[in-house]
């Protein structure tokens, strides 16, 4: 559930002290005279306006990165991301367990079956480059050709009539050149604007939602040197605050159990 998964890590924040604005658009990010501090504009509900400074400024605002840099900062990037929909289906259960499938296609793309809400299957995803500003929505061709897929390795066929409900997102990846939208890389690219004495601006360029802990330590790897009495990476040994895991092995402890 990602959209759980955002709220349970915006709580997580909020009580370590972090200040939320929600429904809030930064209109504007200017480092001050001095370039040590970053002036930002946000615009709230009815477009009552925000005021805030910051020593450090963190761009991860996914599809519309490179259009941030242009629009509200006065930094210059060549760095791109392309964007690529990403369309899923959802059908009542198809297998029993807890396991998910994942389904390798003849065109040498990759299909996972997930269980969904208990009483359903997952099943996606697909790759269609789109341009910005286009609304994601999962068209019918999307739909038979999952349908397609699903039906050739589940013993029970899947019709896009069984199709209960769909969605779509974006994918920001970021740009390295290839021309196939399947064979462009997942990994993601951190570039930081800025020098001794100057506050730093950090753009996160791709990335993707299972690995977001590992990139915001990267992240705050790349930014050390801007805070030298930034503690050690933790997130690897700390629950969210609506975790159920929070007595769970590390990775690392988890990985010794097998060796």
């Amino acid at each position: 559930d990602d959209a759980r998964l955002v709220i349970t890590n915006l709580k997580s924040a909020r009580e370590m002290g972090a200040k939320i604005y929600a429904r809030h658009r930064c209109v504007s990010a200017r480092r001050s005279a001095d370039g040590k501090l970053w002036d930002i504009e946000l615009a709230g509900p009815g477009g009552v306006p925000v005021k805030l400074q910051a020593r450090g400024l963190v761009n991860a605002a996914g599809p519309w990165v490179k259009h941030f840099i242009d629009e509200q900062t006065d930094v210059k990037t060549t760095k791109r991301v392309r964007l690529v929909k990403g369309s899923h289906i959802i059908v009542p259960k198809l297998h029993d367990g807890d396991h998910a499938f994942i389904l390798q296609n003849s065109d040498n793309r990759i299909v996972f079956v997930i269980p969904y809400e208990r009483e359903f299957s997952l099943i996606g995803t697909t790759d269609i480059a789109v341009d910005e500003g286009e609304h994601p929505v999962c068209t019918p061709e999307e739909t038979a050709y999952l349908c397609e897929i699903a039906s050739h390795y589940m013993a029970k066929p899947v019709r896009p009539q069984d199709v209960v409900w769909t969605y779509s997102g974006v994918r920001p990846l970021f740009d390295d050149g290839d021309d196939n939208p399947s064979e462009v890389t997942r990994d993601y690219h951190l570039e930081v604007d800025g020098g001794p004495g100057k506050a730093p601006l950090l753009s996160v360029f791709g990335g993707k939602i299972t690995t977001y802990r590992r990139l915001a330590e990267h992240a705050l790897k790349d930014l050390a040197a801007w805070y030298p009495q930034m503690g050690a990476p933790w997130t690897a040994e700390r629950a969210l605050v609506d975790g159920e895991l929070a007595d769970a092995p590390t990775f690392e402890q988890a990985f010794d159990l097998f060796v």
